[in-house]
């Protein structure tokens, strides 16, 4: 019988998120949501994953900003809740290239999609060391290993989850915590559905060698592997999922 542990998921209402929450919660885990305060509707949200059968609790935090993660996991411990598998899934986009890309939009990209692996780990995971069980997964992307134009502040944050992932992985190796990053390829979610058909067809299906978009539900379905008990000799890896986009 699979052991019911709890799950905490930053970006939690985006379509990548929201796949990776419902499958954690299908695997019998107990799914906590953090959530960037200004984020539209989250009422809304919770009420159509509740719906669907899907029992999530939203807590709003600010990934950038690593006073705002401390508070978010005072207020986890305050309600009781024993975080055991977090996934480091917040980021956004500011894409430019590097002559138009302004310091705001550099700054804006490496805070939340780097700075917030510190940010959010490191009030973490204390409590999984003493524990003496954990699962750190962070969402890095394809674009961090073979690079995007114009996205030289994307693909520069995307690339330092790896460093952090083999480091922390070291220090945490014989205590029970495994720390993985994944990194997910082109998806099928309404950001993509935006790009010009000829663009997707002719600079991005095009490079892909399966010829399809992958699904979020497909990266979900890993990250609930690395969260298992089974995946418990996995420490310090990046695992690509993309499609044969990118071998490496």
């Amino acid at each position: 019988m699979p052991v019911q542990r709890t799950a905490f998921i930053t970006g939690g209402l985006g379509c990548l998120g929201t796949a990776i929450a419902r499958r954690l919660h299908d695997s019998g885990h107990r799914v906590l949501i953090g959530e960037y305060p200004q984020v539209a509707q989250p009422e809304q949200w919770l009420a159509e994953q509740a719906k669907a059968g899907y029992d999530f609790k939203l807590y709003q935090v600010d990934v950038a900003d690593a006073q705002s993660c401390l508070d978010c996991a005072q207020q986890l411990q305050a309600d009781g809740a024993q975080v055991d598998i977090l996934v480091n899934n917040a980021g956004i986009t500011r894409d430019a290239t590097l002559k138009n890309l302004s310091w705001e939009h550099w700054q804006a990209v490496l805070r939340t999609n780097l700075d917030s692996m510190f940010n959010m780990t490191k009030p973490l995971l204390s409590p999984m060391l003493d524990r003496g069980w954990g699962r750190i997964i962070n969402i890095s992307s394809v674009n961090g290993s073979k690079g995007a134009f114009g996205q030289t502040n994307y693909a520069a944050a995307k690339a330092g989850i790896y460093g952090f992932t083999k480091s922390l992985a070291l220090e945490t190796a014989r205590k029970g915590v495994t720390v993985n990053a994944i990194s997910p390829g082109y998806l099928d979610t309404p950001m993509v559905a935006e790009v010009p058909q000829e663009v997707l067809e002719q600079h991005i299906l095009g490079e892909i060698p399966m010829g399809r978009l992958g699904k979020p539900e497909e990266i979900a379905a890993m990250v609930n592997f690395v969260a298992s008990d089974e995946a418990a000799f996995i420490t310090g890896a990046n695992l690509p999922v993309n499609g044969g986009q990118h071998l490496y």
